[in-house]
């Protein structure tokens, strides 16, 4: 996405579905992930694709909290059933951040 474009949206400020429709315009294929609507925190870009882009310690805190889960039971959860999920060529990114 264009620095242009994110300055004119504020995407920081957007709420979840301000992003999705901005996601759908860019791409019409874009998966986005249920349930993790709170991490969704922009889009990567892969050759002509674009994909969501989410903080993947906020997905292991959304498990936590709205589950009940532990944070080895989050993590063990999150590993396997979403980023061991392949859903095809736009299944989202979810980034580590240090």
């Amino acid at each position: 996405m264009s620095q242009d474009i994110q300055t004119t949206l504020g995407i920081q400020q957007m709420k979840f579905e301000e992003k999705k429709d901005l996601l759908f315009q860019l791409s019409p294929d874009v998966i986005v992930a249920d349930g993790f609507e709170d991490a969704l925190i922009g889009v990567g870009q892969q050759f002509n694709k674009a994909l969501a882009v989410y903080d993947r310690q906020k997905c292991i805190e959304i498990l936590m909290e709205r589950d009940g889960m532990s944070d080895e039971e989050a993590v063990e959860f999150f590993e396997y059933n979403v980023t061991g999920a392949w859903v095809g060529e736009y299944t989202p990114i979810f980034l580590e951040t240090f």
